[in-house]
């Protein structure tokens, strides 16, 4: 049976302080989860009922052992996930300063496991048939990962949904300019693209939201979703419709991770069938629960937690 979703991308272990509020330097303790957007979306699918899978690579690690079972205990199927001996699993930290402020410290030296994905060894068929297909631009930041990428991009052939996160992270690339012609390559094989305003820009080189979702639309995607931050998310497809909606009130605790529920969320919706504003009413909410909670994957919401956030209008 084929997969609801399969996602590509990045994996890692977060080390989150479990004090809020406190330089990392005065941190006294911090709390294992797992991390990476690709990851993170797949065990936020798997929490609303879908069944997914995740194509990254570990370490040959107890980190990377540690990964495997927390997918295995997210009910997410963990049999594209391999290591490579000799490059440790990546370790991720961050500091926790609400509302607003959450620097994150990379830790994906001298290379990440999980950008050694590599096409040879991808099961292009388990591609091809899963009805959501997600894939990220940090995947494309080097090889073999960035060809792995576009090779299953191409083999898909926008079979199904296609999603393309933009997740521009500036410390995986030179500069945006060098990002630019890799996105807009896995643009023409997309039919979904999500971003926020900075990663748009990169993609298309515009910031204001609607010309940004009307050029990702002309780079050949159907629908565009443009992450407003405080202004809500827009939402537009090549049908001419479009859904601009208001983020939940929240008292936000890290907001980190809460991008990644609103993806887990946003596949939920369209497979589901949705029109675009209750896609985008389930996705926010998802995100602000999240953003409400200290930690990424253990925090993905049920489907009745999101309903009641969406019915109070706020996260209680």
């Amino acid at each position: 049976m084929a997969y609801d979703l399969i996602t590509m991308g990045r994996i890692g272990v977060d080390l989150y302080p479990l004090q809020t509020g406190v330089p990392l330097p005065q941190v006294t303790s911090f709390g294992k989860f797992l991390g990476g957007s690709a990851s993170n979306v797949a065990v936020a699918a798997a929490r609303l009922g879908r069944r997914t899978a995740v194509i990254t690579r570990t370490g040959d690690d107890p980190f990377g052992t540690y990964l495997h079972e927390a997918l295995q205990g997210f009910g997410v199927d963990d049999r594209w996930v391999t290591p490579v001996p000799g490059l440790p699993t990546p370790v991720t930290f961050c500091e926790v300063f609400p509302p607003d402020d959450f620097p994150l410290y990379f830790y994906r030296q001298p290379k990440a496991p999980d950008l050694e994905i590599d096409a040879h060894e991808l099961d292009l068929d388990a591609v091809r048939d899963a009805r959501v297909f997600w894939v990220t631009g940090t995947g494309l930041s080097e090889e073999p990962s960035r060809t792995a990428t576009l090779a299953a991009l191409a083999h898909r052939a926008k079979s199904g949904t296609t999603v393309f996160d933009l997740d521009w992270r500036p410390m995986f690339w030179t500069d945006p300019d060098a990002a630019r012609p890799f996105y807009t390559e896995a643009l023409r094989h997309t039919t979904v693209a999500v971003g926020n305003l900075d990663e748009v820009e990169v993609a298309t080189g515009v910031r204001e939201p609607h010309a940004a979702a009307r050029a990702l639309l002309d780079a050949g995607v159907e629908l565009a979703v443009v992450k407003q931050g405080p202004k809500g998310v827009l939402a537009v497809n090549s049908a001419g419709e479009s859904a601009e909606v208001p983020p939940l009130p929240v008292t936000v605790l890290n907001g980190l991770g809460a991008g990644d529920a609103f993806g887990g969320s946003l596949v939920h919706g369209l497979l589901a069938g949705w029109d675009l504003e209750e896609t985008m009413r389930h996705a926010n909410a998802a995100g602000a629960i999240v953003a409400s909670r200290l930690e990424c994957s253990s925090a993905m919401p049920t489907p009745a937690e999101i309903e009641a956030a969406v019915t109070a209008g706020a996260v209680q």
